[in-house]
């Protein structure tokens, strides 16, 4: 199904909003914001400060994490009875590790375009002043809250070659950082924190020397980017047996890691499996 995004049709915009510089909004975005009819957005009191700034008044309805199910029908009968609705969140650019996505998902479904503003976002200016290899980069967000979790996703993690990019909130960042050095390695980091305000400041070095730099009394939302896994292994150079025990290693089970060498090697996990027995009994 296709769409041709200016053909008149009344929409859901997505519009960016600034992560800290108010002066980050476009003249498009403050355009958009002045033609939608409605404007759903993550919090009703942030976005009012927002337009009150830039002497807009618009209807504005609260979308979150926690009633996006239900508030979704609410985007689409807008659409329906022939409205432009605009979609934001509290800052930076929406469904980008906040709000929207089902909205989005139910309006396509429908058939009412969906139209995306280019604009501010943390990631990109975080990664191009990061001095680590830009692409390809995996935009991974925020990892689990949960510690066992987190590092059960950091070993899925780490073997990408890819530059790996999160978010991450002040009060866990040092555990993060440690979870890191002790699944990632002691790896080249860049660490964003207030980015594009008055305190922005960024930290660059290693796990453990950024962790030394690190102050006791941490604020801000951070922007992690890890420079990705630069393992060169020649894997005829060591064994199925040690190619696997380094996957084990690394937290994943036998059977896991024997699938993952298989894909390594781009052997049959049937030959892996009887060449991995085969050493093991000898």
């Amino acid at each position: 199904m296709s769409q041709k995004s200016y053909n008149g049709k009344n929409s859901l915009y997505l519009i960016p909003t600034p992560i800290g510089n108010l002066e980050d909004i476009t003249l498009r975005a403050i355009n958009i914001l002045k033609k939608v009819d409605v404007i759903f957005c993550e919090d009703t009191r942030i976005a009012g400060l927002l337009l009150n700034k830039l002497d807009i008044k618009k209807k504005l309805i609260s979308c979150n994490n926690i009633n996006e199910e239900v508030v979704k029908e609410k985007v689409v009968d807008y659409l329906e009875k022939g409205n432009d609705v605009g979609l934001i969140t509290d800052r930076g650019t929406p469904i980008i590790s906040d709000p929207g996505y089902k909205s989005v998902e139910y309006a396509i479904a429908k058939g009412y375009n969906v139209i995306g503003l280019p604009g501010s976002t943390a990631l990109i200016p975080a990664l191009i002043t990061s001095g680590i290899e830009p692409s390809p980069f995996l935009f991974y967000g925020f990892l689990s809250n949960k510690t066992s979790k987190l590092e059960k996703e950091l070993q899925e993690l780490s073997l990408i070659k890819y530059t790996l990019i999160f978010y991450e909130a002040p009060h866990r960042i040092r555990a993060t950082l440690n979870s890191i050095k002790k699944i990632l390695g002691d790896r080249k980091i860049s660490l964003n924190r207030e980015i594009s305000k008055m305190y922005e400041e960024i930290y660059r070095g290693t796990v453990s020397s950024v962790l030394q730099e690190l102050g006791e009394d941490i604020k801000g939302e951070f922007v992690l980017i890890v420079e990705g896994n630069k393992d060169t292994t020649d894997y005829n150079d060591i064994t199925i047996k040690e190619h696997i025990r380094n996957y084990i290693n690394l937290g994943y089970n036998e059977k896991e890691a024997m699938k993952l060498v298989a894909k390594d090697r781009k052997i049959a996990k049937s030959i892996i499996y009887r060449e991995y027995h085969k050493e093991v009994n000898d």
